[in-house]
């Protein structure tokens, strides 16, 4: 790779909310279009990730598809040659790294990771995957092949690039120079120079934010909800028996998260503070997010299809030839290779 890496991706197999869009989504492509030439942009679909938890597996390849329409309606640069957009299973050696991966490193090490202890608590033993334990080690390898420096990540994500951190550092001081490290989370955050932490909440329950994985998606707004739909959503949100407007976390979860998503797009959350009745401020948002996705959903469906298939085709061919050569070092190192 001749020029710096950043390397992001999003997960493929449920639909995509407005606390996606603006938190994931967008910057993503506002990082594309400003780093594209200066950087390498890799911007992957991880539909290896994409199953470890239960997913309907007849629904992955309509959802990665219409993910990368979502990207393109966006404003993805897909004509720019420095921004790549891959299949992670379309990269073998997302794989194999994996698995050398693996033999070095420790039980307690996955053990010891929140976000598997956070996501595997919902879940009973017998459908606790090995893939959801390990999934740090393919985040790992992710990175680690295409020498990705920059990898913008939330707080949900730190602990993962510490690991991939360590590992490469582990495999660097027993084979040799085998891998560039990312920067660190520190790093990351202030190179990318934004709030990372951006978290819309759930319409129905503020105290948790809004998730694509949410069962009933009665407090979800997604990328593909008709106006109709978005303002029966925002017009039942959870609010309080308070009474009156105030942006207030702690005591108005709901209120305060309905004045965010008002500014976010593009409204006023100042001409509603200190009003007795919420109706009115329900009614802003629902036809501030109503209207914007009205207008996103035109552009989505004038998305070129075989636009994307191309880019796909040719990024897919460069990631390859970039992944291998670092498989190859690696396999030589640890004996696979001669």
């Amino acid at each position: 790779m001749s020029k710096p890496v950043i390397l992001t991706g999003l997960r493929a197999n449920n639909d995509l909310h407005i606390g996606n869009y603006l938190g994931a989504l967008l910057p993503m492509v506002d990082m594309a279009r400003e780093k594209g030439g200066e950087y390498q942009v890799n911007l992957f679909i991880p539909d290896l990730h994409s199953f470890t938890t239960p997913i309907d597996h007849d629904k992955l390849q309509a959802g990665i598809m219409q993910n990368l329409r979502v990207f393109a309606a966006a404003g993805l640069p897909l004509d720019n040659p420095d921004v790549h957009i891959y299949r992670q299973s379309y990269v073998p050696a997302h794989s194999e790294l994996t698995w050398i991966l693996d033999c070095f490193t420790g039980l307690g090490e996955m053990s010891r990771m929140t976000q598997f202890k956070d996501k595997s608590g919902s879940l009973g033993d017998d459908r606790i995957s090995l893939g959801l334990f390990n999934y740090p080690v393919l985040m790992a390898a992710d990175i680690l092949l295409y020498c990705a420096e920059y990898v913008p990540v939330g707080d949900d994500q730190s602990q993962h690039l510490e690991f991939t951190r360590d590992i490469a550092e582990r495999l660097n001081s027993r084979f040799g120079d085998l891998f560039v490290l990312p920067k660190s989370v520190k790093e990351q955050h202030e190179f990318f120079n934004k709030d990372q932490g951006l978290r819309i909440k759930d319409l129905a329950d503020p105290s948790k934010k809004m998730s694509k994985s949410d069962d009933t998606g009665k407090g979800v707004i997604f990328m593909t909800d008709s106006p109709d739909e978005v303002r029966k959503k925002i017009m039942s949100a959870t609010t309080d028996s308070i009474g009156k407007v105030a942006h207030d976390y702690d005591k108005q979860a709901g209120v305060a998260n309905l004045l965010d998503i008002l500014q976010l797009f593009g409204g006023n959350p100042d001409d509603f503070i200190g009003q007795d009745q919420y109706g009115p401020l329900k009614t802003a948002v629902a036809e501030a997010v109503a209207d914007f996705l009205a207008k996103f959903q035109a552009d989505l469906a004038k998305v070129d299809d075989q636009a994307i298939l191309t880019k796909l085709a040719a990024s897919e061919e460069q990631m390859n030839l970039q992944a291998n050569v670092t498989l190859l070092k690696v396999q030589k190192a640890v004996g696979l290779r001669a």
